[in-house]
């Protein structure tokens, strides 16, 4: 990944790199999530490793994480990303990403630009040709979050995500390049 220009910043909100210093702001995010939620895996909510944030940023050629701030400079999320390949060469890599916000920042439009962001950054950063996001089938506000963040509906992946003792279908969402 080359060395993309961060912060990047929008009308609403920031995306920047997490810092050593930031452990405990994402330890705070983190313990916001919904419990039953779309983004509840069941999993334990971990201390982040403060050991792997002295070595630098959370972002490497295959996966990272930024903090979502507002202008303010008060963090309200996180967005993700990791690699994923349609082929062997290194030019079939696109980026599937993701985003938690915490509870009280959401609707206002703030995962909307934060993703928007994200993309732009990604397809700057590097040379993949697509960016993609999927979101449950019954998450309705965040498909309209990626459609109003020019994402294009492809279709639905089914039966692709264990969570809360259930398989459930994923909407698959897009924006290539040329977007």
């Amino acid at each position: 990944m080359t060395d993309s220009h961060l912060p990047v910043e929008g009308a609403l909100v920031r995306l920047r790199d997490v810092t050593l210093d930031d452990g405990d702001v994402v330890d705070w995010l983190n313990a916001q999530r919904d419990i039953g939620g779309f983004n509840d895996f069941g999993q334990p909510i971990g201390r982040t490793p403060r050991d792997v944030l002295a070595r630098g940023p959370l972002r490497n050629d295959h996966n990272g994480t930024l903090i979502v701030e507002r202008l303010d400079l008060e963090p309200v999320g996180t967005v993700q990303w990791r690699a994923v390949h349609y082929g062997p060469p290194d030019d079939s890599r696109a980026w599937n990403i993701g985003i938690d916000l915490v509870p009280a920042a959401r609707g206002r439009g703030y995962g909307t630009e934060a993703q928007v962001l994200l993309a732009a950054w990604l397809f700057a950063a590097t040379n993949a040709n697509r960016v993609e996001a999927q979101t449950d089938i019954d998450n309705l506000p965040e498909q309209r979050s990626l459609e109003k963040a020019g994402f294009t509906r492809e279709g639905v992946t089914r039966g692709s995500q264990f969570r809360t003792g259930a398989f459930h279908d994923l909407v698959m969402y897009s924006r290539v390049r040329s977007d």
